[in-house]
């Protein structure tokens, strides 16, 4: 008689050697999932372009607008025509993108008429002892640089007829500057930038933020978690989907902020585009921490749903949280600004809108990013246990209080 033996192969049962390898490849597959997802998704790509588009051509209108010379039209009668003409010949002087042009007429009853019908853009004509500039609704620039130059005209004429200089007569009016505070250029754009800064976290923490607590609780409640936690550890769940999200919510910002400085290099405020790099490369290093924090945060709340509908009132708090920061980053001010530039999550706006403000100690944006770096890894900590222990509950809505001592 035969006897049959099994393969000692076939009997062996999967060692813990064998199921390491595997355990350790799952948050990997999740995170590529999630971004193959995103990036896939129509919605998202469109919102992305648009959003650059749109950011693209606010700075395309700005450096035309900044490049674009304005011509002016302006007619007088022989008599006021030397006036006139100094206007004609000054104003490119006095600003670099205005050209007037000047044209005499019969009368001032043709310079009226031409006024009218808009064949040119002013009529420029002495009134009692002032000149005058008749305009249909008003010119641009074409009034300040007028009053300037016949301003300029006029004191040389008293100047020349005291037997003194236009320079000898304005000796002593000049005011010159001199800021305390920086320049206020800079800190009109530092205003704008550090705004556009905080809008982006608020945006990205929010719009990926209930992408995740969707993603988790539908999953959750069509029980397809069930089945994935039989195959890969929960932990590992988290994992992908928090690094996924933050991937893509980081490239996003990148592409951003590239089109951003980008385009900002084109406009009259090129010439800050180096100083507002390196707050910009702070703001991204702080929104990578401050992310990874809130996305495991929103993960939770997910958890914490046993349906789409609970979802408004475990994520509520993370939405005040949220808007919150954005508001904080121009409402603080002095003191206040400086403690909560330490403190997290607000840190990750305010200590790089700080920076971009200039005078700040290398020490503080160093000490801000570590207590930054404790807090998403505490919070990384308790998240992960309140969605380990809620995750597979169903009995409707969990309190943290449940999620914290269910037991696993």
């Amino acid at each position: 008689m035969t006897t049959l033996t099994r393969s000692p192969r076939q009997d062996a049962p999967a060692t813990q050697s064998d199921e390491r390898p595997r355990r350790r490849a799952a948050w990997p597959i999740v995170m590529r999932r999630e971004i193959l997802v995103k990036i896939t998704d129509k919605g998202f790509v469109l919102g992305t372009l648009f959003t650059v588009a749109i950011l693209a051509a606010w700075l395309g209108w700005n450096a035309y607008q900044a490049e674009r010379t304005s011509e002016y039209a302006v007619v007088t009668t022989a008599a006021d025509a030397p006036m006139a003409e100094a206007l004609a010949a000054s104003a490119t002087e006095i600003d670099d993108k205005v050209v007037v042009t000047s044209e005499v007429v019969a009368d001032e009853a043709a310079a009226e008429a031409a006024v009218r019908d808009e064949e040119v853009d002013g009529w420029l004509h002495r009134e009692g002892d002032g000149w005058t500039l008749t305009t249909v609704s008003g010119e641009g620039d074409l009034l300040g640089v007028t009053e300037q130059v016949v301003r300029a005209v006029t004191i040389d004429e008293q100047a020349q007829a005291l037997g003194t200089t236009a320079s000898e007569l304005e000796a002593g009016s000049v005011v010159s500057s001199e800021f305390l505070v920086g320049d206020a250029e800079r800190a009109g754009l530092a205003q704008a930038v550090g705004f556009v800064m905080a809008f982006l976290f608020y945006l990205s923490a929010l719009v990926f933020g209930m992408q995740i607590a969707s993603s988790v609780v539908e999953e959750k409640q069509s029980r397809i978690v069930e089945i994935i936690a039989t195959s890969i550890p929960v932990r590992h769940l988290l994992a992908g989907k928090v690094l996924g999200n933050t991937v893509l919510a980081i490239l996003q910002i990148l592409l951003y902020a590239g089109v951003g400085l980008i385009g900002l290099s084109f406009t009259p405020y090129g010439s800050f585009v180096s100083a507002i790099s390196g707050p910009v490369a702070w703001f991204l290093v702080f929104f990578a921490a401050g992310f990874v924090a809130l996305a495991c945060l929103w993960a939770v709340a997910g958890a914490l749903a046993s349906r789409t509908e609970d979802l408004q009132s475990t994520t509520t708090p993370l939405t005040f949280l949220v808007m919150g920061v954005f508001f904080s980053s121009f409402l603080l001010d002095g003191t206040a600004k400086v403690v909560a530039s330490f403190i997290p999550p607000i840190s990750g706006v305010l200590m790089p809108i700080r920076i971009l403000e200039g005078d700040v100690p290398v020490w503080q944006p160093i000490v801000a990013l570590a207590v930054m770096l404790v807090f998403a890894l505490g919070t990384i900590i308790v998240g992960e246990r309140l969605y380990r222990r809620s995750l597979l509950q169903n009995q409707g809505r969990i309190s943290l209080k449940q999620a914290w001592t269910t037991a696993e």
